[in-house]
């Protein structure tokens, strides 16, 4: 949806990138900029930079970037409408609104409104006699009428229609209920997807409930019944108790596989637990721990499945800037078996007692091999060395190297021999890597997004200049003499500078943070062009990039019609035509 100029124009100025920016980031001044970490992904130095004089943010680590409403589209996950609608309410403003357009934010808003009132349908159930079963379960299961209230369980009948219809009665369509996942449908006759289940409801971080989880008592497959996507969940981006555990005081967060497991942590005091949906640990997942913590605890099953998950886990944790540390269950399967036999005082232990990723990374190696056999006992050496070689510090390599060294019965001068010849070869790879890099210039003045590419590099360059220094200097857009969008070389640069003529030619500021009908990759790159461009401006060398587009351009348009005219004359030759 277009929105007039003039509005956005105001809806900008009265939300400063600082302000929205630092909602969810803190801040500090470093010259003209703003730096904070990376709300998009994880880090530990801060190169996430806002600038309030052009009103934009950019990450030089993810390379994300844009206005107030890009951050507010990245950092919710709203659309560019409902980014404006969003910003609109936090300044007091009425958004001027097409009647006809149906406003997807409107469309979430039901969705919202559709799971809680589901979410209370059934909680209610369970304490009727249709959910006595439920309630027996959930009894057994140790849960007390406290937990069964803060994390709002319930139970789904064993009914083809009993929630289908009490939403209808509360005025809810069939079409809502197929887009909340509530329902399935079969030709053309909807039924409730969940039946005979305890019930779990899952919580975003904002407080909305967005899907839901049901357990069979039973068992009967599929154990859990998990909400697929809709257009207000996504299994790969929340985390089951994520709404609880992002308030946590205890300096950490447990990461546990199932709701069960996190819900018995919370009961016994440990509010930092939370659960994945049914998949595997996800990177969106793991980038949305960083906003919370600096450190996770990894407590997944100790079966083949779970040590496999626990390996795949380490690194998407680290790649978001996380510490781990993996805790290892003992006389018990899960933590929640483990809280119900020996008590908290004991799990608190336990916790205490979990090693890091290093530590148990060398412990699943150790296990792969039988060291009394020389030929396993080198293998197992080489393979602790190359892990060793990862870690940045000389010291933990070297106590590491002493560890392996013990156990394997070799003196730690020879461990160190092997660790060291493995870190130079890693070192030699990442340095021919960089060489490689460094010898392809047009490679590296490529955007960083692959989704957006240059065919003519020095066209490319010429108009990121035009775009960069008008955008700071907007009587230049006064000096472009026979330049216009077609001129440019790359088609979304040539869309910006589109905009940016029309605005001016409005009498309307044109800047970075007010540009419409970008993608989110379109955006940032157009961001990292404006930040990049520093230092006084020159009429002169504007002119001169201008002259540069518009000569790259006849070259296209002279090899375009010779090529046009070759293949003309190659269909009369294939034709017989003379």
């Amino acid at each position: 949806m277009a929105f007039p100029p003039a509005f956005i124009d105001e809806l900008v100025q009265r939300n400063p990138i600082e302000d929205v920016v630092g909602q969810y980031v803190s801040l500090k001044r470093s010259g003209a900029n703003l730096f904070g970490l990376c709300p998009f992904h994880g880090e530990k130095t801060a190169s996430f930079s806002v600038n309030p004089d052009k009103g934009i943010y950019y990450c030089f680590g993810c390379h994300k970037g844009g206005g107030p409403v890009n951050f507010m589209m990245e950092i919710e996950g709203l659309s560019y409408p409902d980014a404006v609608r969003s910003l609109a309410k936090r300044a007091g403003m009425e958004v001027p609104e097409d009647e006809k357009y149906q406003s997807r934010y409107r469309q979430q808003e039901r969705l919202w409104a559709l799971n809680k009132e589901a979410a209370r349908f059934f909680n209610a159930q369970l304490y009727t006699e249709a959910g006595a079963q439920g309630l027996a379960y959930a009894q057994k299961r140790g849960m007390p009428k406290s937990i069964l209230t803060k994390f709002g369980i319930g139970f789904a009948p064993d009914s083809w229609s009993a929630l289908t219809d009490a939403m209808r009665k509360k005025g809810y369509s069939d079409q809502e209920l197929r887009d909340a996942n509530l329902v399935s449908d079969k030709n053309g006759h909807i039924y409730d997807r969940f039946r005979n289940r305890l019930m779990f409801p899952i919580i975003d971080v904002r407080g909305n409930v967005i899907g839901f989880g049901g357990r069979v008592m039973d068992d009967s497959t599929p154990k859990y019944l998990n909400s697929t996507d809709t257009l207000v969940f996504n299994k790969r981006k929340n985390l089951f108790a994520m709404n609880y555990a992002k308030k946590t005081k205890m300096g950490y967060i447990i990461l546990v596989e199932g709701y069960m497991d996190a819900i018995a942590l919370h009961q016994y005091g440990f509010d930092c637990a939370v659960a994945s949906l049914g998949t595997s640990l996800t990177e969106d997942q793991a980038t949305l721990l960083s906003k919370y913590t600096d450190q996770v605890v990894l407590i997944y099953d100790g079966d083949e499945a779970g040590q496999n998950a626990t390996r795949r886990a380490i690194p998407m944790l680290e790649r978001a800037g996380l510490q781990v540390k993996v805790l290892k269950m003992r006389d018990a399967k899960d933590p929640d078996e483990y809280l119900k036999k020996f008590g908290a005082d004991k799990f608190k232990v336990l916790l205490e007692q979990s090693s890091n990723r290093v530590e148990y990374q060398l412990g699943a190696i150790a296990k792969k091999y039988d060291i009394s056999q020389d030929d396993q006992r080198v293998k197992y050496i080489q393979e602790c060395a190359e892990l060793i070689s990862t870690l940045p510090s000389p010291v933990q390599r070297e106590v590491y190297s002493g560890r392996v060294a013990e156990r394997a019965k070799i003196s730690l001068d020879a461990m160190k021999l092997e660790v060291n010849k493995c870190f130079k070869r890693r070192m030699a790879r990442e340095r021919r890597q960089q060489e490689k890099q460094e010898l392809s210039p047009a490679k590296n003045l490529q955007p960083k997004s692959r989704s957006i590419r240059y065919d003519n590099i020095a066209s490319a360059m010429a108009e990121e200049t035009v775009i960069a220094m008008a955008m700071r200097e907007n009587a230049l857009l006064d000096r472009i003499g026979m330049l216009t969008p077609q001129s440019f070389s790359s088609p979304l640069l040539g869309k910006v500078f589109g905009q940016m003529l029309s605005r001016h030619s409005q009498g309307l500021e044109v800047s970075p943070a007010v540009l419409e009908e970008l993608e989110g990759d379109e955006m940032s790159h157009i961001a990292y062009v404006c930040q990049r461009q520093q230092g006084p401006i020159s009429e002169q060398a504007f002119a001169d990039c201008v002259r540069k587009v518009l000569d790259e351009h006849a070259k296209r348009s002279v090899t375009s019609a010779d090529a046009l005219m070759a293949l003309r004359n190659k269909m009369k030759e294939s034709k017989g035509i003379k």
